[in-house]
C-alpha cells in the first residue's frame, strides 16, 4: 500500500508503482476532473500540482508522488489564488468545450503563485496546455485580471 496526499486527504492505494497517477486519481478515488487528453504529457489535460509545481499525471508513476501534496482541480477554489482564478475564468467566459481547462487553471494557478504579476511573455510560456478550441487569448485576459487583482488587494 502506497499513500498518496492528494487535495489535503490521504488516500491508500494498492496500484502497481509505475501506475500513472492519473489512473490512480480518476479510476481508483473517483476524482474526475483531471482529464486524460492524450497520454504522452504534451497536451496537458491532466495536469495537477504536485509540490506546487505543475506536472501531467498521464506519465507521473504513483511511486514519484508518494511523500508529495497533490493538488487537483477538485481543490483548487481552497487556494486563494485558485478560487481567483476560477473566478476570472467565468468572468472571461473561458471554457468552450471545456475538456482541456482543469489543466489550463492548475497550470495558471500554478504560474500565478510562482508569479504574481507574469509578462505575456511568462503566460505563453508557462501556459503550453493546448486548447482545440483556442482559447488562449481569454486565458491570457484572465491571467492578467487575477494578476492586476492582486494589485487591489
Amino acid at each position: 500500500m502506497m499513500e498518496l496526499h492528494i487535495n489535503n486527504k490521504i488516500f491508500e492505494t494498492d496500484a502497481e508503482a509505475d501506475t500513472p497517477l492519473l489512473w490512480v486519481i480518476r479510476d481508483d478515488l473517483e476524482m474526475t476532473g483531471t482529464k486524460y487528453g492524450c497520454g504522452l504529457a504534451q497536451c496537458g489535460a491532466c495536469s495537477v500540482m504536485i509540490d506546487g509545481q505543475v506536472a501531467r499525471s498521464c506519465v507521473t508513476p504513483i511511486e514519484k508522488a508518494v511523500g508529495k501534496k497533490i493538488t487537483t482541480i477538485e481543490a483548487i477554489e481552497s487556494d486563494d489564488v485558485g478560487k481567483r482564478v476560477v473566478d476570472a475564468w467565468v468572468k472571461h467566459q473561458v471554457p468552450q468545450c471545456g475538456y482541456c481547462q482543469s489543466g489550463q487553471v492548475m497550470a495558471a494557478t500554478a504560474l500565478l503563485k510562482k508569479n504574481a504579476h507574469p509578462s505575456d511573455e511568462d503566460i505563453a510560456n508557462a501556459m503550453v496546455n493546448l486548447c482545440r478550441c483556442g482559447t488562449y487569448n481569454a486565458i491570457s485576459a484572465a491571467i492578467h485580471d487575477v494578476a492586476s487583482e492582486g494589485d487591489k488587494a
